[in-house]
Formats: structure tokens, sequence, C-alpha cells
């Protein structure tokens, strides 16, 4: 195995300090993540030899242009920062790639390199599917960019749909109305929007039609133009409720559906996602991207649940 000795040289005593962390926490992290690189600090010169020396320097290079635009790193960032090279990435262009600023000033950003080829779909394409497993930011990010979308006025309003399954247990009957009926499946997308919205804002934007609930059994004959419309749990549609739906888009419209196909509750496992990239795939206009546990973002314990499912399942010999 060829082994590839580098030098680089920071010029910031700070930013020296910013990259190896408190106690060197993020060299000892980076040590232990490339186990056959060496990696030396000397002053401000780090020194980098092994099998994996030109992958390390590329992501000390990218932690170095993070530092300098201003980002604190922290070990989950390192972490992930970590996984992003290793997939073929640069860190910094995934974590400086806006999609909006939300209340307080916070920019929401992809936080994987899946999840910046999920945003960066969404932005150039009518139809973008999303399939990944529990924590990825399917829902999240497509909220964030359907939310952008209104305040850019590139569109009129923001349609919320979901299919209406319980996951493996009844709710029986809901009382109240149309709204109050359906709350319960889509709390998540409202959860999401609440994020990206302030209270006040998003109660306006509900007053006005400008977020709209459309119950996916309620699709049927309409025809939405200039709306942002996102599918959610698509896992648990029909393929003549997916069909269904595709088909109501209308002009200067675009929709992400997302699912995740390991978790399907529609009965009888017959699902409208499942296969639907083998004929859907080759139109333009339409991509489809997989998330992996390396794209999860919640707890770290949740991609562990995630990889551990998917052994499990390619040990009883199904597909994950």
């Amino acid at each position: 195995m060829s082994t590839s000795r580098i030098e680089l040289t920071v010029g910031d005593p700070h930013e020296v300090a910013e990259l190896v962390g408190p106690g060197d926490a993020y060299l000892r992290q980076i040590e232990s993540a490339f186990g056959d690189t060496d990696i030396r600090l000397r002053g401000n010169v780090i020194t980098i030899e092994g099998a994996d020396a030109d992958t390390v320097a590329g992501l000390f290079r990218s932690m170095v242009d993070l530092v300098e635009a201003g980002r604190r790193l922290d070990a989950p960032m390192v972490a992930r920062s970590i996984d992003i090279v290793r997939s073929g990435e640069e860190p910094f262009a995934v974590f400086s790639t806006d999609v909006l600023r939300a209340p307080g000033g916070r920019m929401v950003r992809p936080k994987s390199a899946g999840q910046k080829r999920y945003v960066d779909a969404i932005a150039s394409n009518i139809i973008t599917f999303g399939i990944g497993p529990a924590g990825t930011g399917k829902s999240w990010l497509a909220v964030a960019c359907a939310v952008q979308a209104l305040n850019a006025r590139l569109v009129d309003r923001i349609v919320l749909c979901r299919p209406a399954v319980e996951a493996g247990e009844r709710l029986g009957f809901l009382p109240g109305d149309l709204m109050a009926k359906v709350d319960p499946y889509l709390r998540p997308l409202y959860d999401a929007l609440a994020d990206f919205c302030e209270p006040e804002g998003l109660a306006r934007l509900l007053e006005r039609d400008a977020v709209e609930v459309a119950p996916l059994a309620f699709m049927r004959g309409r025809t939405l133009n200039r709306s942002f419309i996102i599918l959610d749990e698509a896992q648990n549609t029909t393929t003549e409720q997916m069909k269904m739906f595709l088909t109501r888009i209308g002009f200067s419209s675009r929709a992400v559906i997302t699912g995740d196909t390991t978790q399907v509750d529609v009965g009888g496992g017959r699902s409208g996602l499942v296969g639907l990239e083998k004929v859907l795939g080759h139109i333009d206009g339409i991509e489809f991207v997989r998330l992996s546990s390396r794209d999860v973002v919640r707890h770290r314990i949740v991609q562990d649940i995630v990889d551990a499912y998917a052994k499990a399942e390619v040990a009883h010999g199904s597909e994950p």
C-alpha cells in the first residue's frame, strides 16, 4: 500500500486551535477515523503521512475554509466532515450551501453530502424523490426548500400532503373538522414549518391559504399550479394513489416526495414508492435521491439503529 506525506501550514494560530479542538479532541477524532495515517502538529504546521494522507489533507483544508468563513467546529461537525470526504465530497461545499434563513438569523444548510445532493436536486428538478431512513432530514429539508420558494415568490402556496395510514396501530375515529382529523398525520410537517416561520407568520400563511393541507384522498381531480407540493411518508401510498398524485402537478409547480421503503405500513405491503425509480427514473425533470445512514443528522444512536436494522434485513434475505 502506497503512502504519502503532506505538510499543511496554517497561517493563524487561532485557526490551529480551532482545528485541533479543545485538548486536541478533533485531532484525535480524525486520527481514530483514519487509523493508517499519522498526523503530527508542530507549531502551525500539520504533517500528514500514510495511505489516506490526501484525503485527510483535503479534510483539514476544508476545515480551514470553514473556520475562515466564521463557522464554529464541534465534534458532530467533524464527524460529518469525515463522512463527507470519504464520500468524495468537500465539507466546505456542503456546509456552505444556504437553503433558508430561519427566524433568529439561523441559516438552514445541508449537513451531509447526501443532503446537499437532495437540496440541489429539489432546486433543479420539477419532481424530486427523497428516499432514505429516519433522521436523514427528508421532510425537514423539503419544507425548508418550500418556504424558501414561497419567500422568493417562485410559488404562491405550499401544499402539504400525506397518506392517512397509521404506523401499525389503529387510531379509530378522530373527531373534529378536516383539519383536526388530518392534523395527527401532518404534525411532523407542521413542526418543520414552525422551525422556519415565526408563530405569527405561520398563522398568517394558514389564514390566507398560502399553506394548504391536502389529504391524499382528496387530491383527485385537482391541478396544482404555482405550488410547492410535499408528499410525505410516500411509502404508504398505493400504486394508484402515487400515479394520481404525480398527475396533479401543474405549471410552475414543484413537488418533493419523501419516503422510507423499509417502513411500509400500507395494507398488503404494496407500496406505490417501491420500484418507482425503474418506471420514472429516465424522465427529464425527475430525480431520485437516496439517502443512507451516513446522512442521519439526529443523535448518533439513530444512525447505529438504522445500520443494525439494515444488517438484520440483509441477514434475513430481504431488501433493505
